[in-house]
């Protein structure tokens, strides 16, 4: 059984995911957790700090299911391709944190505090994929371009995975095409221009 933070904020994170961010009520989210609203006060002080603390454990859990990649193969090409797969998957764990994730993106709109997390959050999974992507063309696979600016090409490809994901959980687009082209915009991205 996890602990009460992780209880509370795993139970943010549903609520989040179910009905967004603007109306989500502490007194929901202890009612969903099973715990006192005097035990979230106590934790996160107030529910500012709890939408802070959801968004850091959204992005930790994220890395728990894309880190995998970077143990499948050795080859850098291979594991961006699997990381960046694994944020579209059919799991309901995935689902919650991209919809809690898009959830968040969207109220960050309103809130400078939780844009400034956000942009953080960003910029650190954008930092990892860069670093991947220079990777690639360093090892100099065939038909990479080693001009392509990694950073750039990671701030692409991050920002088609969210709106891939938009479509696919909203069912605009089928899970199986969100691959297909999210796999097309990696080759892309790597290939020689």
């Amino acid at each position: 059984m996890p602990d009460r933070p992780t209880q509370i904020l795993e139970a943010a994170a549903r609520l989040i995911a179910r009905r967004g961010v603007r109306g989500l009520r502490v007194e929901e989210v202890s009612a969903e957790a099973g715990v006192s609203t005097a035990l979230i006060y106590y934790h996160f002080k107030d529910r500012a700090g709890l939408l802070r603390r959801t968004l850091e454990f959204i992005s930790r859990r994220a890395v728990r299911y894309t880190d995998p990649a970077l143990e499948s193969s050795d080859d850098p090409r291979t594991q961006l391709t699997d990381m960046l797969l694994l944020e579209l998957q059919d799991i309901a764990q995935v689902r919650e944190n991209s919809a809690a994730w898009g959830e968040l993106r969207a109220t960050a709109v309103f809130d400078p505090d939780l844009r400034e997390l956000l942009a953080d959050a960003t910029r650190d999974w954008v930092e990892d994929l860069a670093q991947l992507i220079g990777q690639v063309q360093t090892a100099g696979s065939a038909g990479t371009d080693t001009a392509t600016d990694p950073y750039a090409a990671a701030e692409r490809l991050t920002a088609l995975v969210e709106g891939l994901s938009e479509r696919w959980l909203s069912g605009t687009t089928s899970l199986q095409r969100t691959h297909e082209l999210l796999r097309g915009a990696i080759e892309a991205e790597l290939r020689a221009r």
